[in-house]
């Protein structure tokens, strides 16, 4: 069977679990109505067996017909032949169903995640989504892949009772009202399943939260000596989730017992009364083996039908996790009426005073360091109440895709992925590699590249942790250089490297950007002293604006905040000059 492709009918739906189930089943309707077809017509092929098996004894052994023996015979050969093929076929449907559902759930949580960008971390902690892609997805493939044996269970259900009632109607009622009522006995212990199941999945969420963040800290926590101390944290949150665990494992273990216990009463009962009825004469021999073929047959129906409630339990646990991120809305909306930006231009910012001039080498001093982020969110809007204006264009009159194509804001939380540095460096392979040598230079990388075995064929660990600190930010200093905007920001692009790698990478970057706007949001004397304009900020206003040995000499506090040095030692020092 073909693999066909995965279908993306439009915008799930998040307003209800049901809702989102229903929009990843629509979206596969041609593969779930052939994983239907097929399982009604695998369990149809199986109900019909125990009938053809009856009539064989009794038209062909109990009458001494070998005749009719052998066309019995030849009958059950096709039926086996059917069900073997719809069996096959049906696999592979219900694979096919799995894998659609479990990564058409992974691209629409994925495409949602890369649209939301700053937003997500702010409303959903790391290790929940990534519980959606490491269990959430599954139970959600689980339902789509039973589905088609739940349809076939229901169809074959319907097959047998109608020959029940006609061989007999007291066995045939028997089995309309048995197998109902046996459901409704397992039906009380599916409520608790689902709540015990939700909050096994909210411990697995907050475990997988502790972990990637233990994970992405743990250099610092090897500095500070904290191992001991999260690691007991994170063995207390892990015997949570064992116990919800297990929690969970004990009415799963009650339900399991039940789908046993429940049908072997009923192929009991069912046998029972037709060996009752063939000692009184009312059944033949071939009848009463069909009964028990019947009675044997329908608890597949029985434990699928169970089955099914169960993941679809699971899936409503695990679709309201991923609507949980499809609901989320960005901090930046889109205009009604959206206007295109300029080529080039001044970016202003009117809130604070700042202007970096067109094609201008500009750098932004704080006195509060801790808002060079604030300012490049205002600068590259990431920030919808940012009034910055390129080129007399106000930002938020633009499409978010018009300005990151003319804007890019490189931060101190930039990471590396995984794959080979050429692919890192360059993701849509636009640059030959001397453009990527150049930029290598710029940023003052050539070492990196030099102790790789590969080259830019090298493998990239996750996050680059194979790296150091200063080489993770050279390269991602590379990185940027290579998208080449209109508008380049960047935040800090030299605080991990010394002082001698910092002054090559101070003197080259104006060379690579010349004729393009770059804004450096920086404290450093050795990028200040290489740049067209410093403009100092402080309490989230322009204070002043000029060279960096010029605001040096008139501004007290921009030289406080660049030399790092307190009112008193300045004091001291102005002394000792006079």
């Amino acid at each position: 069977m073909k693999q066909l492709p995965l279908a993306d009918p439009g915008v799930p739906d998040h307003r209800s679990p049901t809702r989102y189930l229903l929009w990843v089943a629509r979206g596969q309707s041609r593969t779930l109505a052939g994983g239907m077809a097929f399982g009604i017509l695998w369990m149809g092929a199986q109900a019909f067996i125990p009938a053809i098996l009856g009539r064989a004894i009794d038209e062909g052994i109990a009458a001494r017909d070998g005749e009719r023996l052998l066309q019995w015979s030849a009958a059950l050969f096709v039926v086996g032949v059917v069900q073997a093929f719809a069996g096959i076929m049906r696999h592979r449907f219900a694979v096919t169903n799995w894998l659609s559902a479990a990564y058409r759930t992974v691209q629409v949580v994925t495409r949602k995640s890369a649209d939301l960008g700053a937003t997500l971390p702010k409303n959903l902690a790391t290790g929940e989504v990534v519980s959606i892609g490491a269990g959430d997805l599954a139970y959600i493939g689980n339902l789509m892949e039973i589905s088609a044996r739940f349809t076939g269970a229901i169809m074959a259900f319907v097959v047998v009772a109608s020959i029940l009632l006609s061989t007999s109607t007291t066995l045939g009622l028997v089995v309309l009202v048995g197998v109902p009522l046996m459901l409704f006995c397992l039906g009380p212990m599916l409520r608790p399943l689902h709540r015990r199941q939700s909050a096994q999945r909210d411990a697995v969420g907050e475990l997988n939260s502790l972990g990637s963040d233990i994970v992405a800290g743990l250099r610092v926590l090897r500095g500070i000596g904290g191992e001991d101390s999260f690691s007991r944290r994170y063995r207390g949150e892990s015997q949570q989730v064992r116990q919800a665990g297990v929690k969970v494992a004990r009415i799963q273990s009650v339900l399991d017992a039940a789908q046993v216990l429940l049908p072997g009463v009923f192929v009991v009962l069912v046998v029972g009364i037709g060996a009752h009825f063939a000692l009184r004469g009312e059944l033949s021999a071939g009848s009463l083996v069909a009964f028990y073929g019947y009675a044997t047959f329908l608890v597949l129906p029985l434990r699928t039908a169970t089955e099914f409630a169960n993941q679809l339990m699971r899936g409503l646990v695990a679709a309201r996790r991923v609507i949980r991120v499809l609901s989320l809305e960005s901090d930046i909306t889109e205009p009604a009426k959206p206007v295109r930006l300029p080529d080039g231009g001044d970016l202003v910012d009117p809130v604070s005073g700042i202007r970096a001039r067109d094609g201008r080498l500009t750098a932004i001093v704080s006195a509060e360091p801790d808002s060079y982020n604030d300012l490049a969110d205002r600068l590259g809007r990431y920030d919808d109440t940012s009034e910055v204006r390129y080129g007399g264009v106000t930002l938020a009159s633009a499409t978010r895709e018009d300005v990151r194509s003319r804007i890019l804001v490189s931060d101190t939380g930039s990471q590396l992925f995984t794959g080979t540095l050429r692919q890192e460096l360059d993701p849509d392979n636009r640059r030959t590699d001397e453009e990527l040598m150049a930029a290598l230079r710029t940023a003052s990388a050539e070492d990196v590249l030099v102790a790789l075995a590969d080259g830019l064929d090298s493998e990239v660990e996750e996050k680059g942790r194979s790296f150091s600190g200063g080489q993770r930010q050279r390269l991602v200093l590379v990185r940027a250089l290579l998208v080449d905007p209109s508008v380049l920001v960047l935040v800090e692009p030299t605080s991990a490297v010394d002082a001698h790698t910092e002054a090559r990478i101070a003197d080259r970057l104006r060379d690579h950007r010349a004729g393009r706007t770059t804004v450096v949001l920086t404290a450093s004397p050795l990028l200040l002293d290489r740049v067209d304009e410093v403009i100092f900020v402080a309490a989230g206003r322009v204070v002043a604006t000029g060279k960096h040995r010029e605001l040096l000499a008139s501004e007290p506090q921009y030289r406080r905040t660049v030399t790092r040095q307190t009112e008193a030692e300045l004091l001291d020092g102005e002394e000792v000059l006079t």
